[in-house]
């Protein structure tokens, strides 16, 4: 085992001070300053107030940005989750040529730059789909999440498949389980946490993606990443923008969270 001496102990917990205080400072300042009275963000926050609150609340346009992300969000999960589960069982289950090739295709659009991913299906809905009749629209959208929002699954249900035992399954239809039933009763049951804590990953994943959205999006349509984008270059809005982006920072505890806790092995749990 490894034993650090004072001085390393007391030079690595400053550097990891720094750390987080560089990444977890500027979002304080962010909660703060949604509770400033000033309509433009300052430091320090002299007068707090819950205005711009409630301004964001009966705001149609931040209802509607959400409403949008939300719906994109659930339609790209639910993509992810049926072929991100069905691509693991395949992978895990089968030996076919081209397995690795398929491997590689599955994972590639997470590692792509957005703007790659963004600018080619841009180029697939306008320049062929749209030509010979077919309008995307909403659902363009929907689809160009879940191209990157499947790897999250994948990965997480793959790892578990991994260490599953067939055994169990094999003792199942020696009962006369029929596979449906097998499935249901055992396989699923066993990498369900997984299952679970991959959408939810798919979901925060793809209601904060900004660059390919820019260039899927049908016009007219925000979904809330590009509302407080577009919101920045009016620094009369910064206010309502700190109030959004701390519901959001607050929010995302719950499914990180969640997450973490349904990844774990069953042993490892509280």
């Amino acid at each position: 085992m490894l034993r650090l001496s004072l001085a390393a102990k007391i030079g690595l917990g400053a550097i990891v001070a720094v750390a987080l205080a560089f990444m977890y400072v500027p979002l304080f300042l962010v909660v703060f300053n949604s509770f400033n009275e000033a309509r433009i963000a300052t430091w320090p926050v002299t007068d707090f107030s819950l205005q711009w609150w409630g301004k964001a609340f009966t705001s149609e346009p931040i209802r509607a940005a959400i409403l949008n992300s939300v719906i994109v969000g659930l339609g790209a999960t639910a993509v992810a989750l049926v072929l991100g589960t069905l691509v693991a069982f395949a992978l895990q289950r089968f030996t076919f040529f081209g397995k690795q090739s398929v491997n590689l295709l599955v994972v590639l659009p997470i590692a792509l730059p957005g703007v790659v991913t963004g600018v080619a299906l841009n180029n697939t809905y306008n320049q062929i789909l749209e030509p010979i009749g077919i309008q995307v629209g909403y659902f363009g959208m929907i689809i160009a999440h879940g191209t990157f929002c499947i790897v999250m699954v994948f990965n997480n249900v793959l790892a578990r498949l991994r260490r599953l035992s067939p055994n169990v399954e094999e003792a199942s239809r020696d009962l006369g389980a029929t596979p449906w039933q097998t499935f249901r009763l055992v396989t699923f049951p066993q990498f369900r946490s997984a299952f679970v804590a991959g959408g939810i990953l798919a979901f925060a994943l793809s209601f904060d993606e900004v660059v390919v959205t820019i260039f899927t999006a049908p016009p007219g349509v925000d979904t809330l990443p590009l509302w407080i984008m577009n919101q920045m270059a009016r620094p009369n809005e910064a206010s309502l923008v700190n109030v959004v982006a701390t519901v959001v920072i607050l929010a995302s505890f719950i499914p990180v969270w969640v997450s973490q806790r349904l990844s774990r092995d069953p042993a490892d749990r509280d």
